[in-house]
């Protein structure tokens, strides 16, 4: 090989160490190569809070107290575990600027080469189109080597042109591992400067307060729907999937219901994330089918509606028996009145703070909307409320505190557009839309533990955080 092969040789030995320091040490420092649960959509993972947070705060008219408030998990952050795991990030972080510090002087004394190989390779070139033109004036011999030489450089053009792009980019990772060493030693001197004993005791302090805070909030009323969250691409175009919100902090089983009828499967998870992996835990092949997708799981329990009649089922995960079973009295079925994209949603069964409720509508009440609350036991009418809303110009709809919120559309442009109170029993009109990302949506529950509205959107499973508006009691109230 001719000297500048074996230089350029030791050009691309350098970048191929470079490549290979970049690919294995990199991600370990940076967590990419962390086992992560993958879909074909994005689940995004919510982490236990570390502290609790005040969202706003502030006085109505009435002088009363107004604050938004999200309650951790009850456990505190051990300040030397984090400190000494800053510490071995920031040794990490130093010794990599060191080693790139060294690769940048290397890479940077063999581009200076590369530039002046690269004039002359062009000078050649000139050189050889010159020769080219007047070629039948030289020797035969002479013009063949200078032309087979020239061959031979050709192709190394590209790899030239490829070396110069890395090391413009060693030099931008060299600044942006620069720019990290300074933020991790200014956080490493923020967190010294405060004595342990006296953040515990300041969050103990926080929590107490808050709590008192907390049980002094009145039922909530929905303000803002945000999202939506993909879990998940499955199933038929209709179903259900929803979590129990009377299950403890440590029980996240999720329960998926594919279809509007002709089925009576039911699989279970133990987690989002084994819902997400398809890692089924158990099924249950219940005794009757089910009509409709607005079925609801509450306190270990399965309430559905049975297929072309109005009769309401509750079944026990635990024994796998009927507990109980109900006819709701004047209760349309079968698509007499459905929410407006059918499916024999007839009968829609939810679950709140406040208990178990019915959604439905009747010839006596014109086909409009009726509101009824259960007893989760016997499922008996507690008390029913008539509104005004034309079952079959819903989308869908969801109970939060007692209060029911009527989409106006399951397509696109969807937002609730009405809502009733049954402990007012007076409803009012309102526009509080949400992004109808897959255009079908054909199941929307809230969930009271979660927070959240739970949906099927067209064989996506998703989920919508709300934003609720509470009230702090005072002494004076009732």
């Amino acid at each position: 090989m001719s000297p500048p092969l074996l230089k350029l040789g030791a050009v691309l030995s350098t970048m191929a160490m470079i490549s290979n320091w970049m690919s294995q040490t990199l991600p370990s420092l940076v967590g990419l190569n962390t086992t992560r649960i993958t879909t074909s959509d994005t689940l995004t993972q919510i982490s236990p809070k570390e502290g609790w947070q005040v969202y706003s705060s502030a006085q109505d008219p009435d002088g009363r107290c107004i604050c938004t408030v999200v309650a951790p998990e009850q456990n505190l952050c051990s300040r030397d575990a984090k400190s000494r795991q800053l510490r071995q990030l920031l040794e990490k972080v130093q010794n990599m600027s060191q080693s790139i510090e060294v690769l940048n002087l290397r890479t940077q004394r063999d581009f200076q080469y590369v530039l002046k190989m690269e004039t002359q390779m062009k000078g050649l070139k000139a050189k050889f189109r010159q020769i080219e033109d007047d070629r039948k004036t030289l020797m035969t011999k002479h013009f063949q080597e200078l032309k087979e030489k020239m061959d031979e450089l050709l192709p190394l053009i590209p790899v030239l042109e490829q070396y110069k792009t890395d090391a413009k980019l060693i030099t931008q990772f060299k600044e942006e591992i620069r720019n990290l060493s300074t933020v991790l030693t200014g956080i490493q001197e923020e967190i010294g400067a405060y004595d342990y004993e006296e953040l515990h005791q300041r969050v103990v302090n926080l929590e107490t307060r808050l709590r008192d805070c907390m049980k002094k909030l009145t039922c909530g009323k929905l303000m803002k729907i945000t999202g939506p969250i993909t879990v998940k691409i499955s199933g038929t175009r209709f179903g259900a999937w929803m979590t129990d919100p009377l299950a403890s902090e440590k029980n996240n089983r999720v329960w998926y219901m594919d279809g509007y009828t002709n089925n009576k499967i039911v699989r279970e998870y133990k987690s989002i994330a084994d819902f997400v992996s398809g890692a089924e835990s158990r099924t249950y092949n219940l005794p009757f089918k089910w009509a409709g997708t607005n079925h609801v799981v509450y306190n270990g329990s399965l309430y559905f509606n049975k297929y072309q009649s109005n009769i309401i089922i509750k079944y026990s995960f635990d024994t796998g028996r009927v507990l109980a079973q109900r006819s709701l009295e004047y209760a349309g079925f079968h698509n007499v009145y459905p929410y407006t994209w059918g499916g024999f949603s007839d009968i829609d069964l939810m679950a709140d703070e406040i208990g178990l409720w019915a959604v439905y509508a009747t010839n006596q009440n014109a086909g409009n909307i009726v509101i009824s609350q259960l007893n989760q036991d016997t499922l008996e009418v507690l008390k029913s409320w008539s509104t005004g809303y034309p079952k079959r110009s819903a989308g869908e709809s969801f109970m939060i505190c007692g209060t029911l919120y009527v989409t106006n559309s399951h397509l696109t442009g969807a937002k609730v557009y009405y809502s009733y109170s049954t402990k007012t029993s007076t409803y009012e009109y309102t526009d509080i839309p949400f992004h109808n990302q897959y255009f079908h949506i054909s199941m929307l529950d809230y969930n009271a533990r979660d927070r959240a509205l739970y949906a099927w959107n067209n064989g996506h499973q998703v989920l919508f955080n709300v934003t609720l508006f509470h009230v702090i009691k005072t002494e004076d109230d009732t």
